[in-house]
């Protein structure tokens, strides 16, 4: 279906089903999906291809299939992990409005002057997304589009306003990423730098990145850690197949949830005293900070006798990072160095 908006939204989106995309014998893989628990092992998909009808090939993203016919020119983001891909990607001056900040922004990346405005310090609705007229809206989750926030996909579809999920973030099977590797998220970084224009500016993030990751030096002798993201009476804490457990892995810890089927996951207390890691990783955001963290462990008297709270050995992680995206590497690289010193 070809749909076209009436004035800032003169460029052409093309959008199609699933069905009509198997008649039409489109190659449309998953982005950058990996298997779920469910299903056998695979690997990243390729990123879309060239289309000599169109911009990019379809691309089959969290089971919503879609294709461009140009570089979208008003972009709007939904999560930090989207903003900064695009920034990373040099598209900044292209943002109309982001939502939903995790965090500060990195040292090296930058908004644009004037910077877009903040559409909703959490998932915005869509009177103020469709307000600032996007032409592609970048969502770092998938329940970022529903109608109850920026809108259903197929709606905004007909709207002739494209959307991206962050593919690491699908949940259902076969897309999800389980486990979650680099592979998936270079592949993730070239696919949507494909789809916003900038193929080669990906080509060059991800080779930046696969060289810093090559250069980190795991932490010696495996140490055990707990990877503590929210939660005070019951922990939200990493599981076995996200972005925490890669991120761990890389650095050389040996995650004590390792064997949860899950991203994140809630247990008890009293189950990770067991297991008294030596590390504990502390996600660092505004509403839930990493002073709290601490003070929540050492007032639980399960958790104040934990080796690891007696002896302060904490390492922490911005909010931000703790998803998968462009600060992944840098991430694992820092858990390492912050390791090395324990």
């Amino acid at each position: 279906m070809r749909t076209t908006f009436p004035g800032a939204f003169a460029r052409t989106l093309t959008v199609a089903s699933a069905s009509a995309l198997a008649l039409a014998a489109c190659a449309s893989a998953p982005g950058a999906a990996g298997p779920s628990p469910e299903s056998p092992a695979a690997s990243p998909a390729p990123p879309p291809s060239a289309s000599p009808a169109g911009f990019t090939a379809p691309v089959d993203n969290c089971g919503f299939h879609l294709a461009v016919d140009s570089a979208p020119e008003r972009i709007v983001t939904i999560k930090s992990t989207s903003t900064e891909l695009v920034l990373a990607l040099g598209l900044g001056e292209k943002l109309v409005g982001t939502a939903f900040p995790d965090g500060d922004l990195p040292d090296h990346l930058t908004l644009p002057n004037p910077p877009p405005p903040v559409l909703s310090e959490k998932a915005p609705g869509s009177e103020a997304v469709l307000a600032v007229e996007p032409d592609f809206i970048f969502a770092g989750w998938e329940s970022n589009l529903t109608a109850e926030n920026a809108g259903e996909r197929a709606d905004l579809a007909e709207l002739g306003i494209a959307t991206y999920v962050a593919p690491p973030a699908c949940q259902e099977a076969p897309y999800q990423p389980a486990p979650l590797t680099f592979e998936h998220i270079f592949a993730y970084i070239t696919e949507a730098g494909a789809l916003l224009g900038a193929p080669e500016a990906a080509a060059d993030l991800v080779a930046a990145q696969r060289a810093e990751l090559a250069a980190i030096t795991p932490a010696a002798g495996s140490p055990t850690a707990v990877w503590y993201s929210s939660g005070s009476d019951i922990p939200f804490v990493g599981g076995g197949i996200g972005a925490p457990q890669l991120l761990m892995e890389t650095a050389g810890l040996r995650n004590i949830n390792a064997d949860l089927p899950e991203t994140w996951a809630s247990v008890a207390w009293e189950a990770i005293a067991a297991e008294d890691p030596d590390l504990i990783v502390l996600v660092d955001s505004a509403w839930n900070s990493v002073d709290h963290k601490i003070q929540v462990l050492e007032s639980n008297p399960v958790t104040a006798a934990m080796t690891a709270v007696r002896e302060g050995s904490y390492l922490v992680v911005d909010f931000p990072a703790s998803e998968a995206g462009v600060r992944s590497v840098a991430a694992a690289a820092s858990l390492a160095e912050q390791a090395a010193g324990w």
